[in-house]
């Protein structure tokens, strides 16, 4: 009989579906705060354009280490309460506690006291942020054993996760409206205490309401002295190593990196766009349409892009619908050079919902995906490694964030678009336009073209799932 029709399926309740999702929430709204705050470092406590490199690839650079350690922490963890969730609930007040405190930034304390507050605050935040985010992503891959049912997981918890993107855009409205606050980093200190609290509780809720099993009997954990975590660094780095010899999961990464970069890389840009071609250079002519932008492109994302991603997967499979998916982006990125029109800036309104397929199906299909490879290492290596696969994974979106903040101010340069000279129109803005378009275009083709032989298929994930579970019916009660 096919495999298909024998795999067990492991429904999740849609009120857990909802916890972990509200938890994407506080995910994804710490980031999206943060890309929107960091432009007060330049535009109002004069930091230049290196320090923003700085802050901007150093926390991501430290990345590289505590990720992978937290993920073989919480995936080595005995205990009643399970894996992950104790890591997410004191990630979760760690992370509000820091957030608020790396905001608090006073200009009359002068440029390198606020660097280096700002510095340190976020290596505090970043280590915080994983201890939550690290077994938080890896308690979604463990929550259904079904092909389909992990999508529609991921499809709820991204749909929720994306509103932090509708949200963050109206924050330039706040921080910059004279009636709201005197001046930017009065605003910034402000928000960032409120939002602090707000993400904070967010965070907790994965961890008081989604069910996990106690831990407590495995007798297949490394054991977790601080002799072996603090020496198992050469376990890890062999976890890093076999988790990209598994060809399913290295294809993803570097897929998502090269997605994610490029459209990271330009994301900037859109302000410039809007104000400099669209309004020629008139801010305040500019009003909202940088933050409809932003804002409304997010909610194509879950009102068209997540539910259509998370139906044609069920209909086609993950590979072929992360296809079609990104083939739509390309459309939108070729619209958007022409549907930026001056004097007629609701023009690339059109566009988006073309554009946001990119983004907004990737994490969808590539966390569904992760969960598939979580089944095929155990399988090859018996041991369940959600967590460092997680940490993996989500560690390239990282640090090709990190890159793009480079990238960024390097074709800026490179175009020769500078604000204080006034080369802002004609060759710069044109190159800055070519780059906008051009980039995201070229890196969805060359992940797609990764993609191609990617063979998890959902025939294959079920003949997976099945022999696991031979496995395990098999071993000794006491395993």
């Amino acid at each position: 009989m096919n495999q298909t029709k024998t795999a067990v399926k492991n429904i999740v309740p849609f009120g857990q579906k909802i916890a972990f999702g509200l938890g994407m929430l506080a995910n994804q709204m710490f980031p999206a705060i943060m890309s929107i705050f960091m432009v007060v470092l330049v535009q109002d406590l004069g930091f230049p354009g290196w320090m923003w490199g700085v802050l901007f690839f150093l926390p991501r650079l430290m990345d590289a280490f505590t990720d992978p350690i937290m993920g073989f922490i919480s995936d080595n963890t005995r205990s009643r309460w399970g894996r992950r969730r104790q890591y997410v609930f004191v990630g979760a007040i760690l992370s509000a506690l820091t957030f608020a405190v790396l905001w608090q930034l006073y200009r009359e304390n002068g440029l390198d006291y606020n660097f280096t507050y700002f510095l340190i605050c976020s290596f505090l935040f970043y280590i915080s942020f994983t201890v939550f985010s690290v077994p938080y992503v890896a308690m979604g891959y463990e929550m259904s054993d079904d092909f389909h049912e992990r999508t529609n997981i991921m499809a709820v918890a991204q749909w929720i996760g994306q509103w932090a993107w509708v949200i963050a855009p109206w924050f330039w409205v706040i921080m910059y409206d004279p009636d709201w606050f005197p001046n930017a980093d009065t605003a910034a200190r402000t928000l960032g205490l409120w939002m602090g609290i707000i993400c904070g509780l967010l965070a907790l809720v994965p961890a008081l309401f989604i069910k996990s099993k106690s831990t407590v009997e495995r007798d297949d954990f490394e054991p977790l002295t601080w002799s072996n975590v603090g020496g198992s660094l050469t376990e890890i780095f062999n976890g890093f190593v076999e988790s990209f010899k598994i060809v399913q999961f290295r294809k993803m990464c570097f897929a998502t990196f090269l997605i994610f970069n490029s459209f990271n890389t330009v994301a900037s840009f859109t302000f410039f766009i809007v104000v400099y071609y669209l309004f020629s250079g008139d801010a305040a002519a500019a009003g909202i349409w940088p933050t409809l932008f932003g804002s409304v492109g997010a909610l194509g994302t879950t009102f068209i892009v997540i539910p259509a991603t998370a139906w044609i997967s069920s209909k086609i499979g993950k590979k072929r619908a992360f296809m079609v998916c990104q083939g739509i982006s390309i459309i939108g990125y070729i619209l958007l050079w022409f549907f930026f029109i001056p004097g007629k800036p609701y023009m690339f309104l059109f566009a988006l919902p073309f554009f946001s397929f990119g983004i907004g199906s990737l994490f969808t299909i590539m966390m569904s995906m992760t969960a598939d490879v979580c089944d095929l290492d155990e399988l090859n290596t018996g041991k369940r490694r959600e967590g460092i696969f997680g940490a993996i994974y989500w560690w390239m979106v990282k640090f090709g964030f990190g890159i793009a903040g480079l990238l960024t101010g390097a074709i800026m340069t490179m175009v020769g678009f500078d604000v204080e000279s006034g080369s802002t129109f004609g060759a710069p803005m044109t190159g800055l336009r070519l780059f906008f378009s051009g980039l995201p275009i070229f890196g969805t083709v060359m992940a797609m073209l990764i993609m191609n032989g990617y063979d998890l298929t959902e025939e294959k994930a079920n003949e997976v799932s099945a022999q696991l579970a031979a496995k395990k019916s098999t071993k000794p009660a006491t395993a």
